[in-house]
């Protein structure tokens, strides 16, 4: 029973390396097809030329280095930004900082106006308490 269970594992262990090898040989014909057509190469058009899943390609190191080496190659250089551009990207991604930042307070201290707010309540309750229970030093107020 043993010799049955160990051929058909060693049978699907065969199957899955034959599955993965072929997978591997159609990322790599399929990267060779889009350099051929002069496309860029990213994970997502070799995923769609190779009909293969981003996780297979990100799990094979010679696979994912070939491609992120490829698409950092094709990347161009930008062209330095005029000082009057970077004044206004500086001004935009300040003024976003601060939208945010703004928002962040305001949920902030009405979080804390909402805290205060309950503890008011239950000060008041506690002392109400207290008071019917008889303490001479609480009054309600």
């Amino acid at each position: 029973m043993t010799d049955a269970r160990t051929k058909r594992t060693q049978t699907l262990a065969a199957a899955a390396k034959a599955k993965s090898q072929a997978k591997t040989k159609a990322a790599e014909q399929a990267i060779r097809a889009l350099i051929k057509r002069g496309e860029p190469i990213t994970f997502q058009a070799v995923q769609r030329e190779a009909n293969v899943s981003h996780a297979f390609l990100y799990k094979h190191p010679d696979l994912r280095g070939r491609i992120e080496h490829l698409r950092a190659q094709a990347r161009p250089i930008p062209a330095p930004a005029t000082p009057g551009d970077e004044r206004r990207t500086l001004v935009l991604a300040l003024t976003s900082q601060i939208t945010c930042l703004k928002k962040q307070h305001r949920e902030e201290v009405q979080a804390l106006r909402d805290a205060l707010e309950q503890a008011h309540g239950e000060n008041l309750d506690l002392r109400r308490e207290l008071a019917r229970r008889g303490g001479a030093a609480a009054t309600p107020q």
